[in-house]
């Protein structure tokens, strides 16, 4: 990760763990939060302050309902700049499609295949 940016450790845990995420898959905030020991919410923050988005593919991280966009609010203004049209154009061009309402059409899309001992 570029020295440019600065992000916490935790943060780097994170942004390792989406760089496993196959293309064309997805995962869930609280499968990543299970293989980081954390909570949903951590994970949601750090993604939302991704600033690597989207060579750093938080846009691969959806909310376990299978709503693309995790919480429904202000996706105009995140910091990473993945807003909810954009996450969804990004996924759809690796092939993963939600219906009319934002949610996964397809669950064997998810992947919670982590190997959380390259994070050490």
């Amino acid at each position: 990760m570029s020295k440019a940016h600065k992000v916490t450790e935790y943060q780097e845990r994170v942004y390792a763990l989406l760089q496993q995420i196959p293309e064309g898959r997805i995962t869930t905030y609280a499968a990543m939060s299970k293989a980081l020991n954390s909570s949903p919410r951590a994970v949601g923050g750090a993604l939302r302050n991704n600033p690597f988005a989207p060579d750093i593919p938080c846009h691969r991280c959806i909310a376990s309902t299978g709503f693309i966009g995790g919480f429904k609010g202000d996706w105009e203004k995140v910091p990473s700049g993945q807003n909810q049209e954009s996450k969804r154009k990004l996924l759809e061009g690796e092939g993963v499609r939600f219906d009319g309402n934002g949610y996964l059409i397809d669950r064997k899309m998810l992947w919670d295949g982590f190997d959380v001992k390259k994070l050490r």
